[in-house]
């Protein structure tokens, strides 16, 4: 009979994909046969109904399924019934998708007690659990896996070879005969006695700290309610102010801490289940979010931690439980001392951990790669891309060489290019230790051997200091193959350009905090050309003098000493300081300010938010990266919008944006919320300017805006408005974190293109 060849590419193994076809065909009656191969899934398929199967195929996908594209041909196939057959010989390379939230239908088993997996904490199925994080390897089959210690019993067995079964080629499924168990530890490891999930909850309860292990590595669990908890928890992991994320049965069970709108609640359900950052409600959680106007808050991604709230409920017999509001409420927050990075192993949990947690909630199957929550705001736009999304490649518009991209210092991830697809790593961090720069290493090795990729050349950051950077060379010089170093705005600008396609000429925005630039200076408020590899810089902010250096960054105080004395308002620094700082003393900075010592020169717009701060008195010191900016655009958003400071900024001839005219305004400002809401709309306005000139002088329509400055959703919003409202097209980052989070992105795609015009 005559029929259709089909052939899916996209995410469509490992996914449940092939029972799907089989159940679709065999609904409406179909004839062919389906089957993975190196390429994607093929179908032969034939039948009455051929035209309602085409129009559902794509639509009614698995859950964890992603279709980039469907091709048709016309092909004769047997009328025979529809079969699942063997793969394709050859070389097959299974996709590996990233760690998933727990399906519905496997919630459904974990609350019935008559179902064999009743409370198990590791049931899963094509639908959910974990993927990236337990995968040495490609193919993508258990032996490859960390399943591979715990051989599947005649019952998971025949789940596993049925195609009828949502568990057909399940290759984390298991159950508890079969599959890794639970145990708890005291805080000297010596195990606890009784039912490890109702121990923990006890101890929750009692307000102790946890660590429990999940999907990519351990948290630090707290009860959220408990203000005593959360400040020993502060204390002990020196986490001083650093917001913390929360985590809730449901929407319900948050809705007098956070306003959950319809955006942030398909986020929070989604297989991926990230950290959501959410507008405060009126009810305050005393040292979760201290400043901020934006909750973290999450939902149970495993089975394991919706355990805890089913204990909480009583353990109650189906799923309408789950609709309720249920009173517990943890702190999750990464588990790892100060700095480094996250802890995945039982015994090194303990080792490390020890002095933090008062208890180990522990399992036996191992988690081969490190891989911290992701955090999302509605848009969507990445805080941090990691868990969920790792490794699901951005599509790009182009192939090309295979490209391995090192990132920068901060904030570092890594990005392998091959194909038409870019794979951008988890969270790595800041390199600052020796465990973070061995993690680097980890993550590198990781993510090329499971996308089977040998690069062909190398990118990284300018900055010939950055362990990234020496990473770089010494894997380029083993490897054989050439390094490039990559400016890093023109990285933050190309990685935007990369994610949609963009390969005509751009005004590109990069603002962010201090990065290198190519003449040597402390880059970091950039208006650019960008026409591929070719980046020329059309104007800067006015510089600011660090004194200090890299201290004046985490003084504020400084910064608005700095911007003072740079704007000629030397005569207001005293009485400012005294109202505000008054044990602070001004006079050292001036003498290295006249003098010009050790007082480097940055265009940064990142420590002109920090010198905004500390004019308004916010702090004069900040506790972590970013918090004078944070707190800043905290007060912003719960004032709103108001009118630029007239006149609060000028251009130069040379096309220099100076916000100094605002200072006054600031100065004279009564109330810390209104100055943060004039500084934002002042600076968006500022910079709808700058932009809408070099637009027309330039002849270029197209605008890119990223850096880490991009991610404050006050400044985004009204910058936003105004360009739409001049007609402009303006590009922000979706699929990736504008800050350098994304930089590793930018990279890839200028070396990329760079080897090409070799």
């Amino acid at each position: 009979m005559t029929g259709r060849s089909i052939r899916v590419r996209g995410l469509v193994q490992g996914v449940g994909f092939r029972p799907y076809v089989w159940r679709l065909a065999n609904e409406l009656g179909l004839n062919g046969w389906v089957r993975n191969d190196g390429a994607g899934v093929s179908i032969a398929v034939g039948g009455k109904k051929l035209a309602e199967f085409l129009e559902r195929l794509p639509n009614e996908a698995p859950r964890l399924a992603r279709v980039d594209g469907i091709k048709v041909l016309e092909a004769e196939v047997s009328e025979s019934g529809f079969a699942i057959l063997e793969s394709v010989a050859g070389d097959i390379s299974t996709a590996i998708g990233p760690d998933a939230a727990i399906c519905p239908e496997c919630i459904a088993d974990i609350c019935d007690p008559n179902n064999r997996r009743w409370r198990y904490a590791f049931t899963t199925c094509t639908h959910c659990g974990p993927r990236y994080t337990v995968s040495r390897r490609i193919p993508y089959d258990r032996a490859q896996t960390s399943l591979a210690a715990f051989p599947l019993c005649p019952p998971c067995g025949a789940e596993y070879s049925a195609a009828v079964d949502r568990r057909f080629h399940a290759e984390t499924t298991c159950c508890p005969d079969c599959g890794p168990q639970l145990s708890l530890l005291d805080a000297a490891g010596t195990q606890m006695l009784g039912d490890p999930v109702a121990e923990t909850l006890r101890l929750l309860r009692d307000g102790k700290i946890v660590a429990i292990k999940g999907l990519g590595g351990f948290h630090l669990a707290c009860d959220a309610r408990d203000a005593v908890a959360i400040a020993e928890l502060r204390e002990r992991k020196q986490r001083e102010e650093k917001p913390l994320a929360v985590m809730a049965l449901n929407a319900a069970s948050l809705q007098d801490y956070a306003r959950i709108g319809p955006v942030e609640l398909v986020l929070l359900k989604s297989a991926a289940a990230p950290i959501v950052l959410c507008p405060k409600a009126e009810t305050q959680l005393s040292g979760i979010a201290p400043g901020l106007a934006w909750l973290g808050v999450m939902l149970p991604a495993t089975p394991l931690h919706l355990l805890l709230w089913h204990e909480a409920a009583g353990q109650p017999a189906g799923t309408d439980w789950l609709a309720q509001p249920n009173d517990l409420l943890l702190v999750m927050t990464s588990a790892n001392p100060h700095g480094e990075p996250l802890v995945i192993d039982n015994d090194e949990a303990v080792e490390r951990l020890t002095g933090i947690a008062d208890a180990f909630l522990l399992h036996d199957r191992e988690i081969v790669v490190r891989c911290d929550d992701s955090v999302v705001r509605a848009g969507p736009a990445f805080i941090r891309r990691a868990r969920g999304y790792v490794p699901l490649p951005i599509p790009l518009a182009s192939g090309g060489p295979s490209v391995l991209a090192l990132g920068g210092f901060l904030k570092n991830t890594v990005c392998v290019m091959k194909g038409r697809e870019a794979f951008l790593s988890q969270h790595i961090g800041g390199l600052d230790n020796a465990a973070a720069i061995g993690f680097l290493e980890e993550t590198v090795a990781h993510l090329l051997a499971i996308l089977d990729v040998k690069p062909d050349l190398i990118a990284h950051d300018l900055h010939p200091d950055f362990a990234s950077t020496h990473l770089a060379l010494r894997l380029a010089d083993e490897w054989g193959i050439p390094a490039l170093a990559v400016g890093h705005h023109h990285a933050h600008i190309a990685a935007i350009c990369a994610e949609h396609g963009v390969n005509e000429p751009v005004i590109g925005l990069a603002i962010d905090g201090v990065g290198l630039g190519p003449d040597g200076g402390l880059w970091g408020g950039e208006l650019l050309r960008v026409d591929g590899n070719d980046c020329q810089r059309l104007g800067h902010l006015k510089t600011l003098a660090l004194p200090g250096g890299d201290r004046a960054a985490r003084e504020p105080w400084r910064m608005a000493v700095s911007a003072l004395y740079g704007a000629g308002m030397e005569y207001r620094i005293g009485g400012w300081l005294k109202q505000y700082y008054p044990k602070r003393d001004a006079a050292p900075l001036l003498i290295m300010l006249s003098r010009n010592l050790r007082c480097p020169p940055t265009s940064s717009l990142g420590r002109w938010f920090d010198a905004a701060a500390g004019l308004l008195g916010l702090r004069d010191e900040a506790q972590y990266e970013g918090q004078a900016a944070m707190e800043l655009e905290g007060l912003a958003a719960r004032h709103g919008p108001v009118e630029p400071v007239v006149g609060g900024y000028r251009l130069s001839d040379q096309h220099e944006l100076d916000f100094s005219p605002m200072l006054l305004a600031l100065l004279a400002c009564p109330d810390a919320a209104l100055g943060a809401a004039q500084f934002h709309a002042t600076v968006a306005a500022g910079l709808a300017e700058w932009l809408i000139a070099a637009v027309d002088r330039e002849k270029v329509a197209k605008i890119v805006v990223g850096g880490g400055c991009a991610m404050n959703a006050v400044l985004m919003s009204a910058l936003s408005r105004q360009l739409k409202a001049a007609g402009l097209t303006q590009f922000e980052a979706q699929q990736a974190p504008p800050n350098d989070g994304g930089l590793a992105l930018g990279q890839a795609w200028l070396a990329r293109r760079s080897f090409r015009s070799q």
